[in-house]
């Protein structure tokens, strides 16, 4: 790809520049992938974004270069923000204190995972430098995936939401405790409250950021109507500014934006609208987050010895992540079923954890190249993978408002043959 490149910026000398048509023509063939593959599978559209994001990394495009930095890493980070900003204003804080074993739940599921990922790579050899980061990012879920997982297939109901909100919290986590380890990554030791200052600098610079966007828009509520396209833009514009300044400060752009969907949430409780109003802006952003996210991704270094470590990484991941939920199930308000498909559908990773992974490439050269050759295969596969088995336990859990369309199509051909 980049000798075609080479090739064509000999005679092609774009106003914008070849980088801009690059990505067009990316993200032309990824919208129409989505399609295809929605249409055709019943699979969400996100599949088809990372399909064509895998293929254009492995060839070699040069629009995604790792690390991410510049642009690329401002529009991930913005992407991020702005779908963790809706997930946050999906958690309602009283949910907790009703039924304070959902909670429960989130940290049992967060902590197996961070212990299991941590032992089973320590059995493999992997140090602690680069197992502890690896496990903090195999805490993160993807909301982006399950929200766009919800969307197409037009989902609802206590599996989706339960597992919406945990994936949300277990964001949370990550984020707070990766952003945190980033700039100890460089300290071979550090003791106890070298661990959890930098913890409290991450979360309580974020609340403040977070806090400022609540407030704003909050204010904005008050003569402006929820269902505007101006406040859809108003928004927007906030988390953009949010997210250029809360990493400059300390914090984390989006563990602020989640923070601030949660505290709007609790300032404006009545139903939002978010994503009707954003509408084609945030499917580009998302499309473009996907399609970023398995580009770099496909870039790692594949080796048969990490593919060892990427699959007893996501094995260890996948177990905890289901043990913690099942097994804190009791007094939650749902059933084992409905716990077990919760807990499968906590397994696509995707944008969070890319992020983590370059901060911690930017804090340790040495260090975050280590991480990130294991860490990246992972991500790759459990976008792919992970958008289908969310699919999958929508569609058992019988919360999607739309047959599958396979299962469709299936019912379709035994009535004619049967007539």
């Amino acid at each position: 790809m980049n000798e075609i490149m080479s090739i064509w910026a000999e005679w092609l000398k774009p106003s914008a520049g070849l980088p801009t048509v690059q990505w067009s023509v990316l993200l032309a063939f990824a919208a129409a992938a989505g399609h295809l593959v929605q249409r055709y599978t019943g699979l969400p559209k996100v599949v088809g974004y990372s399909v064509i994001g895998t293929f254009a990394g492995l060839a070699g495009f040069s629009g995604g270069a790792w690390p991410l930095q510049g642009i690329g890493l401002f529009l991930l980070e913005l992407s991020v923000s702005v779908v963790l900003f809706e997930a946050g204003g999906r958690i309602h804080l009283r949910w907790f204190r009703h039924n304070p074993m959902v909670l429960v739940q989130s940290l049992a599921e967060s902590a197996a995972t961070y212990l299991a990922v941590s032992w089973v790579l320590g059995r493999l050899g992997v140090p602690a430098s680069v197992a502890e980061p690896l496990a903090i990012i195999a805490i993160a879920a993807s909301p982006a995936i399950l929200s766009r997982v919800m969307m197409d297939t037009r989902a609802s109901g206590p599996v989706t939401e339960r597992a919406m909100v945990l994936s949300t919290l277990s964001a949370l986590y990550a984020l707070t405790l990766g952003s945190a380890k980033a700039g100890l990554l460089h300290r071979p030791t550090p003791g106890l409250s070298e661990t959890f200052y930098p913890v409290l600098v991450v979360l309580g610079l974020s609340v403040v950021v977070g806090a400022v966007l609540a407030l704003a828009l909050r204010s904005a509520l008050r003569f402006m109507s929820v269902t505007s396209e101006n406040t859809s833009i108003l928004l927007l514009a906030l988390i953009a500014a949010g997210t250029a300044l809360a990493a400059h400060f300390g914090g984390s752009a989006p563990l602020a934006a989640l923070l601030g969907g949660i505290l709007l949430k609790q300032l404006h409780p009545r139903p939002w609208t978010w994503p009707r109003q954003l509408g084609t802006a945030s499917t580009l952003l998302t499309m473009l987050m996907f399609v970023l996210v398995s580009t770099v991704a496909a870039q790692a270094d594949w080796s048969r010895s990490v593919a060892g470590i990427v699959l007893a990484l996501v094995g260890a991941r996948a177990l905890a992540k289901l043990l913690g939920i099942v097994l804190a199930n009791a007094g939650s308000g749902a059933s084992w079923r409905q716990a077990l498909l919760v807990g499968l559908s906590m397994a696509p990773m995707s944008s969070v954890a890319l992020l983590l992974v370059s901060q911690f490439v930017a804090s340790s050269a040495d260090v975050g190249a280590r991480i990130a050759s294991i860490a990246l295969p992972a991500i790759l596969l459990m976008e792919v993978l992970g958008a289908v088995i969310a699919t999958a336990c929508v569609y058992r859990a019988g919360e999607s408002s739309k047959p599958w369309a396979p299962m469709r199509r299936g019912n379709a051909a035994g009535d004619s043959h049967e007539s």
